[in-house]
């Protein structure tokens, strides 16, 4: 696939992902959990940001109505594009809200809005620890899900995972530091699972379900 096919692709069903999660979130229906499997969320790590951008935007599409007045089509043109962003906006907090962190009998599902669905086997955890970061540096073999400008849990694999970028290219990691809003039940419940001979609840399905 073409890089300019890739890119689009990746754009639509990034979109149509959040509008699915903004349907899950009006009904109440988070994604991935039930049936044993245990969700840990994350959005109250951005809540705040997101509703502030989203102020900013109604504000400048109330503005801008008033400017562009005069001008019908380039007031429609804008009025569009803001009322779009809005819907993008409201989506990331919804995608937050419905796709949260799983875990379950044989793998730790992270996500991260509708942009990161990572699936962790439990059995490729070699460590788990509590630790708040405010600062990341990009190098290779680490992710950092960053929620907030923060994360608070660092998972170090015994072997690497394998998981698919925004634009679909594949990339293999060996430490994942992620944020949840309440890492310390999160961290516990997660080295309770990975106890030898402990019977854990269903597995998860698929990502990219």
């Amino acid at each position: 696939m073409r890089a300019g096919a890739r890119i689009a692709h990746a754009l639509v069903r990034h979109e149509l992902l959040l509008l699915a999660a903004i349907v899950r979130w009006l009904g109440r229906r988070p994604h991935g959990v039930g049936d044993g499997r245990r969700g840990f969320g994350y959005a109250r790590g951005q809540g705040a940001m997101l509703f502030g951008f989203g102020f900013v935007c109604v504000i400048e599409t109330v503005a801008l109505s008033v400017l562009l007045r005069g001008f019908p089509l380039l007031h429609l043109v804008f009025l569009v594009v803001d009322l779009y962003t809005i819907l993008i906006v409201v989506g990331l907090h919804a995608a937050s809200v419905t796709r949260p962190h799983v875990l379950g009998a044989t793998a730790l599902r992270l996500r991260r809005f509708a942009t990161v669905d990572l699936s962790v086997p439990l059995g490729s955890v070699a460590a788990v620890h509590r630790e708040l970061r405010t600062t990341h540096t990009k190098r290779e073999g680490e992710l950092d899900l960053v929620v907030g400008s923060q994360t608070s849990i660092s998972l170090e694999l015994a072997e690497p995972v394998t998981y698919r970028t925004f634009l679909g290219r594949s990339r293999t990691v060996r430490l994942v530091r992620f944020h949840a809003d309440e890492p310390d039940v999160l961290v516990a419940e997660l080295r309770q699972a990975l106890r030898p001979g402990r019977t854990a609840p269903s597995p998860l399905p698929d990502p990219s379900a």
